[in-house]
């Protein structure tokens, strides 16, 4: 299975239509897919038309059960969306406590790694939706990911982000004795502006090794999507929004980070 995470440490940069919209993809191509959120705010499930805070389960549930996990109790708090293939490890506002309550726990930084090793049998791919906040979440969906997504709007705020974001993937990677492969994703490109061309010239400039040499573009059918409760690729086809989530999906399937074979 292949463990992909969406991160940055700024909001508001498609974090969470990237995941639906990549997932949604995958799925359409008749692969399995996870996805799991790890954002309090629960977006993602928002987005899908799944109200985390009714489910049976959660992925704070599986958090508080770490010491004893098993493939049974993992399943149990997976739910199916619309998409047929499509899965959710849901996200619920608990999860906000879980520094406090638990991150003092030796192994919290590897729960996430640990309960994707118990079903990778049953997916082909998992994607791990990321606060914007560095904590034992942001610790976990590092830990567990094979590539990690940066989504970067094409504005000079979400620029800073980004820089804080590989900053803390060194700061990281240094502690751990490791290194994150990554691709920074320019998302929200509007060419009819003079920021976006601006932004995703200094993204050029500055992450010239890491960056993915096309853009997501604003589209309205990403909103509209949101509201049927679909990825992009289920609501619509053809649109720009989907030409460049596909684009983006066959990149990182064979990309430049490596050649991956999937199912």
């Amino acid at each position: 299975m292949k463990v992909w995470t969406i991160a940055n440490q700024k909001g508001g940069v498609g974090k969470t239509t990237t995941v639906a919209s990549l997932a949604g993809t995958l799925a359409k191509r008749g692969k399995r897919v996870l996805m799991i959120d790890t954002d309090p705010h629960a977006s993602l499930g928002y987005y899908l038309g799944i109200d985390s805070e009714e489910v049976a389960g959660s992925l704070f549930d599986v958090f508080l059960a770490h010491k004893s996990l098993s493939k049974e109790l993992v399943l149990s708090h997976i739910v199916p969306t619309l998409v047929n293939g499509l899965d959710l490890l849901p996200a619920t506002m608990a999860l906000a406590t879980l520094d406090r309550a638990l991150g003092h726990q030796e192994g919290m930084g590897l729960v996430l790694r640990n309960l994707l090793a118990l079903v990778a049998d049953d997916y082909d791919v998992a994607i791990v939706d990321c606060p914007p906040v560095l904590g034992v979440l942001m610790v976990n969906a590092l830990a567990a990911s094979q590539h990690i997504i940066i989504p970067v709007q094409t504005e000079f705020l979400a620029i800073k982000g980004l820089e804080r974001m590989v900053k803390t993937m060194d700061l990281m990677g240094r502690s751990k004795k490791t290194h994150y492969s990554y691709t920074v994703v320019p998302t929200m490109y509007d060419k009819r502006t003079k920021a976006s061309p601006a932004a995703l010239k200094v993204l050029g400039a500055e992450y010239s090794k890491t960056l993915w040499q096309d853009v997501i573009p604003v589209d309205t059918k990403f909103r509209d999507a949101s509201l049927a409760h679909l990825p992009v690729s289920h609501y619509v086809s053809g649109s720009r929004g989907v030409k460049a989530y596909e684009r983006l999906l066959d990149f990182l399937l064979v990309g430049e980070f490596g050649h991956v074979k999937i199912g």
